[in-house]
Formats: C-alpha cells, sequence, structure tokens
C-alpha cells in the first residue's frame, strides 16, 4: 500500500521482482491517493503489477484491505513501500508457512537502512510498558524491564520462535487464518492494526512467527514522517482502541480514566517535542 513514497516504491517493487524463481506470486499495489507520481511510475515502469488507485486516503487498514480483497494467493504478504525484501525473502517465508501449519501469521526479520536490528516482534503491550516507552520516566530509567520486556530486547532475535505480534510493515497471512479472523479492523486509520490482527489470530488458535531466515529492510515511517504530529496522534488514537477493543476487561474501571489521561499526556509531550525543543536544538547547532 502505498501513499506519497514514490522515492521508495521502485526499489520496493525492483527487489520483489529481482527475487530468485520457485514460487509464483501477483503484486498488487495499492495507492491512496497519492499527490506525487507514484501511480505513473507503476504504470510505466512495472505493468506486470496490479494497480489499485483509490479515490482517496482510506489509511494503512482499509486501504490494504482493499488489496487483501483482490489476492488471489493461499497467502498474503502485506508489505510497506519503504521496504527492500532481501534475495529469497519472499521464496524462504513462503517455504516457512507451508512448513509449519499452525502459523497463521509470520514475520521476517527486519533490518534498519543501517543494517542494525528492528524490533519488528514484540509481547501485546501492557500499561507498564505504555508508561516506560518514549516517555520521561523511560529515559530516566532506560534500561528497565517494562519497555525492554515489550520490545523483547533480552533475545538476540537470531532463531524462529513463537511471538506476539509482528510488524505490518512486512507479515505473512495464511488464506484460511484470514478466513477465521478477517481483515484488517478499518477502525484502526493508521498504527495498531497488526498488533490487532495478530491478537485476533491468537484468539482464533491461531500462532504468530517471527522467521529472521528471511530478511527484509525497512526504513521506518518515509510516508509518516511527512505529517508527523498528525501521525503521532493517531498512533495514540489507535492504542486507545485498542486497549479499549482488548482489554477493557483486564484493568479496572477506576484505571481507565489514567491510562486515557496518559495517552493524552504522552501525545502531547510528543508533539511540544517536535513542535518547539526540535527546532530550538536546531537553533542551538547553527
Amino acid at each position: 500500500m502505498n501513499w506519497n513514497n514514490r522515492r521508495d516504491l521502485e526499489p520496493c517493487l525492483n527487489s520483489i521482482y529481482g527475487q530468485e524463481q520457485g514460487i509464483a506470486f501477483e503484486v498488487i499495489v495499492v495507492d491512496n491517493d497519492s499527490e506525487d507520481d507514484s501511480v505513473a511510475l507503476v504504470e510505466s515502469l512495472f505493468p506486470q503489477a496490479i494497480l489499485i488507485v483509490n479515490p482517496g486516503n482510506l489509511g494503512f487498514s482499509a486501504g490494504n484491505n482493499v488489496g487483501i480483497r483482490a489476492a488471489r494467493g493461499r497467502y498474503v504478504m502485506l508489505l510497506n513501500t519503504d521496504t527492500i525484501a532481501h534475495p529469497g525473502a519472499l521464496a524462504e517465508m513462503v517455504r516457512f508457512m507451508d512448513a509449519c501449519p499452525k502459523a497463521g501469521i509470520s514475520g521476517p526479520k527486519l533490518l534498519n537502512r543501517d543494517r542494525s536490528l528492528q524490533y519488528s516482534c514484540r509481547h501485546f503491550p501492557t500499561l507498564s510498558a505504555g508508561f516506560f516507552r518514549n516517555t520521561f520516566l523511560g529515559r530516566l530509567f532506560p534500561k528497565n524491564r517494562f519497555a525492554g520486556d515489550y520490545l523483547m530486547t533480552g533475545w538476540d532475535h537470531a532463531e524462529t520462535r513463537a511471538v506476539d505480534w509482528v510488524s505490518g510493515a512486512c507479515m505473512v497471512v495464511r488464506r484460511k487464518a484470514l478466513e477465521d479472523i478477517g481483515l484488517l479492523d478499518e477502525s484502526f486509520f493508521m498504527y495498531c492494526e497488526d498488533v490487532d490482527w495478530c491478537y485476533r489470530a491468537k484468539e482464533a488458535g491461531w500462532k504468530t512467527y517471527y522467521h529472521p531466515e528471511a530478511v527484509v529492510t525497512h526504513a521506518i515511517g518515509r510516508s509518516t514522517d511527512l505529517a508527523p504530529n498528525r501521525m503521532i496522534v493517531q498512533f495514540h488514537r489507535s492504542m486507545y482502541r485498542f486497549y479499549r477493543k482488548h482489554y477493557r476487561r483486564r484493568y479496572p474501571f477506576y484505571l481507565w480514566p489514567v491510562i486515557v489521561g496518559g495517552l493524552v499526556f504522552r501525545t502531547g509531550m510528543l508533539v511540544f517535542n517536535n513542535k518547539v525543543i526540535v527546532p530550538i536544538k536546531r537553533l542551538i547547532k547553527r
């Protein structure tokens, strides 16, 4: 699914079509009403791809659902446009899914552009992790166990294992699992839709796996960086929706004002940092 990311779209598609033979696949490019020349690029350079142009920006979930409905394969792979699939990655993911019938969803090893590890498989979010991840508490206690447990930082990510959820930047979903759990929840415009999907898969009896034998490079936020503050707000809205949808009975009613207040406070602090602190630091460096 693409939105105004023409600069990454071409290398992403080249990495897919450059995969060695051995599996049959179709490529569906869903464009969420981009204002750059993404559509023209696909039409001119990748005519073999199935191109679907949405009349507006439907968001991540709804935009991907358009492509999922059009897909015909026994597996569906979601792949962000800011990714590069390493040689053999697609075939390896198919091989793993074929060999592991209990896997409803799987994700590869994701690397940052500097080839460092990206923490793309995680435990389901908790209230404790929310207080310590990307907050002043996390900066005061950078080695706190709550954020570390959420990100699974105490593990070297070198072997295949069942996990709670994997990043929607690249994930493979079995057709049967898709039939059981349904499409992405479109109430999540952006963010947390992958966590929700894996949570629903778990409730339906499917397992989610991290499989590092397949490798994909992911440049985080290449599209969302175009509107960073709006995306911060959207992330916290989605996190609230996830908590309300799945954790309503986990936490007592008197904690919900704390949860909502914490999300609002964290949103405000991150937006304030982007709008005030970052510009001041840039001025000081000059």
